[in-house]
């Protein structure tokens, strides 16, 4: 009996513990002890015992503007995002080898995807961009399908602000963007159609990691031989998704 009384505790405090993580998620600037009693819906004197716990193993930082996600969480996570990279790099370079085109792997940070890791073509016309380049949201193909799979609420967000014309072809209407989303959804990828630069257009899909951060690959393709290899493309894409996925236990 003394076991099953000691597990069901360890499992309550870890629920707990985790509830105050995630109340801090996204919390820039920090909250108090009330506030987070209040978005962890748990008592502040036991929100106080779990922080100071915490707080000595660096999962959270205390400070003028309140209590804060702490470094040992920061390593945490710049840890599985290496692992993710790591685990996709295999099925990228083989869908760059299979397409023949330059592969990207991006992630989501606000109102940008971010360029983590890339397979570059071999052809001489092929379209190759920085690592650590940052493309808006709304104009890439990889952006899209992150956008199609943010929370309804991060993702009226992005779409309130003022967005970004980066060619003739860019979609800046937030109900037409909206009708994209529906259409990314249905079909499973997103398109970009010379949106974010002139001749070059691009397929992208969304990878369920299981890990707060929001993540896709893309296929970058000149626009010269996008429509002849899109179909092409598009199966082998969805392929290397699948393929991912699985081994993330997705």
């Amino acid at each position: 009996m003394g076991d099953g009384n000691e597990n069901s505790s360890g499992k309550q405090v870890i629920a707990r513990a985790a509830s105050v993580l995630k109340a801090l998620e996204n919390q820039r600037s920090g909250l108090s002890l009330a506030q987070i009693a209040k978005a962890a819906f748990l008592p502040r004197t036991t929100v106080h015992r779990i922080v100071a716990a915490l707080e000595a193993q660096q999962m959270v930082t205390s400070g003028a503007q309140g209590i804060r996600l702490g470094p040992a969480l920061m390593r945490l996570a710049a840890s599985a995002h290496t692992d993710i990279i790591g685990i996709s790099r295999p099925f990228i370079e083989a869908l760059g080898r299979a397409t023949g085109e330059t592969v990207d792997m991006c992630v989501n940070r606000g109102f940008h995807s971010v360029l983590v890791d890339q397979y570059a073509s071999d052809r001489e016309l092929r379209v190759v961009s920085q690592v650590g380049t940052a493309f808006p949201i709304h104009s890439t193909a990889h952006g899209k399908a992150i956008l199609a799979a943010l929370p309804t609420d991060q993702r009226d967000r992005i779409l309130e602000a003022p967005l970004e014309a980066r060619t003739a072809h860019t979609i800046l209407d937030a109900s037409a963007l909206l009708s994209e989303i529906d259409l990314i959804r249905r079909h499973g990828y997103a398109i970009d159609n010379q949106e974010h630069a002139e001749g070059v257009c691009g397929v992208g899909v969304h990878l369920n990691t299981g890990f707060a951060d929001h993540y896709a690959i893309s296929v970058a393709v000149p626009y010269l031989r996008f429509l002849s290899a899109k179909d092409q493309i598009v199966a082998a894409l969805r392929k290397c998704q699948v393929e991912i996925e699985s081994i993330l236990g997705r």
